[in-house]
């Protein structure tokens, strides 16, 4: 009698990474390696020791853009052709697991990515664009359409715009009902819209309205919601990879919710990149009636008051240049040098969680993962070590010029430029240099311009 063959084993392969796609998110791929096979540089890619991996695939389903794969030798690569070949025989192929059918037959009738649309008194919040702008990616990725919501009471002019920053559809439901934002109404609105067309993915901006709402949509359709992401892709599955700070922000989190649909995310101000509008873009209008009436809602809504106070007027989240101050600046009296700069450049001054927690700034004035997320032309940081928290919400500025004594601060990673020195020489001298530079050019430009 002769022996059986065993077939040759399943070779792991090695992890590596494909050249200019690493974004450089935080060493993820490093956190989860559980053989330490991951280095980062400093650049903050990641540098894979090969004779220590061991081919456990967890660096590359955590990576948010799929900067890591798996490679293999042209020997285990002919194993793999091999182990192939031989599964396609019909008594080979392992029957699939019951349970993983049914959720499999479960999860694939929803399809497709929705964005919300939130609006007040007819004008849309600049992140619900931004986010159709990540929504158009993440549909691609699944080969899938990419659709708007917009609730309100005469509100469908949102709908071409929602069409030229890139929906293909957009679900309307207009009434006067929805005029003012409750949770109740709109509630009720958007999950009568998810329970008939059962969309894969739903986006909400993090502000309030969309956090209040998202939370209690989650909650009604029982499905996962993931808050405040700063990175959002799909993995292999078709799952919805969510990306966030966690632990205080000490680490970045990804998380997927691979039972339940739809996959819920709300994503900061500022966070994405906003994509350009056309208005030639074409797309379809939905008209959906209202599932409730005035009389159904207990909460009315009396009067509309505006935010007002210090600094209410500033909006720092949408400023092109911002110099903000750390506990470096020492006390409330010397943010005065970093206005007097930020009136040379047009811009706002901003401030670090520190700084906030001192009374030097006002709250609404914080940049940072408990602050608000900025994406300016140009941000200067005074003072500022450059924690997690505070890098989450300015990383993605275009220039960042980072003031600190500290040549070691966390803030020169991630900085265009860096002055090492102290910054009540540097910023007063830095002002004059402005100043002189735009008196001399005030005879052939603008009294506002920019330097």
């Amino acid at each position: 009698m002769t022996e059986a063959v065993k077939p040759p084993k399943k070779p792991r392969g090695t992890a590596s990474l494909l050249e200019g796609k690493c974004i450089a998110c935080g060493a993820r791929c490093q956190s989860v390696c559980p053989v330490d096979a991951v280095q980062m540089n400093d650049a903050g890619e990641p540098i894979i020791d090969a004779s220590r991996c061991i081919g456990c695939v967890k660096c590359v389903k955590v990576c948010p853009v799929q900067a890591l794969e798996m490679s293999f030798t042209p020997e285990e690569r002919r194993i793999l052709e091999q182990l192939a070949a031989t599964v396609t025989s019909v008594t080979e192929v392992p029957e699939e697991d019951a349970e993983e059918a049914e959720l499999r037959k479960r999860l694939a009738v929803y399809r497709g990515v929705w964005v919300f649309i939130e609006q007040t008194e007819g004008e849309a919040a600049k992140v619900s664009w931004e986010l159709l702008g990540k929504g158009k990616e993440l549909a691609a990725s699944r080969n899938c359409e990419l659709a708007a919501v917009v609730m309100g009471d005469g509100v469908e002019d949102l709908c071409r715009q929602a069409i030229g920053y890139g929906a293909e559809k957009v679900y309307l439901m207009d009434a006067p009902v929805l005029r003012h934002y409750r949770t109740e109404a709109y509630q009720r609105g958007v999950c009568t819209l998810v329970e008939k067309y059962r969309p894969e993915v739903i986006l909400m901006g993090a502000t309030g309205l969309g956090r209040d709402l998202a939370g209690v949509v989650a909650t009604k359709l029982a499905t996962g919601l993931t808050a405040d992401c700063t990175g959002l892709s799909i993995d292999d599955k078709g799952n919805l990879m969510q990306t966030r700070p966690a632990f205080g922000g000490n680490i970045m989190a990804t998380i997927v919710c691979d039972k339940f649909r739809p996959q819920m995310s709300t994503v900061r101000p500022h966070v994405m990149a906003m994509p350009p509008f056309d208005p030639t873009a074409s797309g379809e209008t939905v008209r959906e009636p209202v599932p409730l009436t005035e009389e159904e809602i207990k909460v009315k809504v009396l009067k509309i008051l505006m935010d007002g106070g210090s600094g209410a007027d500033v909006d720092i989240a949408g400023a092109d240049f911002i110099v903000s101050g750390g506990r470096g600046m020492m006390g409330k009296e010397n943010f005065s040098m970093l206005q007097e700069l930020a009136e040379v450049l047009g811009g706002v001054v901003g401030a670090s969680r520190s700084a906030v927690d001192a009374g030097w700034m006002p709250p609404d004035r914080q940049v940072g993962q408990t602050g608000k997320t900025v994406r300016p032309k140009v941000y200067i940081a005074c003072g500022i070590s450059g924690a997690i928290q505070h890098l989450v919400g300015m990383q993605d500025s275009d220039v960042v010029i980072a003031i600190n004594r500290d040549a070691d601060a966390p803030i020169f990673q991630v900085a265009s430029y860096g002055i090492v020195g102290d910054l009540f020489k540097i910023i007063p001298a830095l002002t004059r240099k402005l100043k002189a530079l735009k008196a001399s050019r005030s005879g052939s430009a603008p009294a506002d311009c920019r330097v």
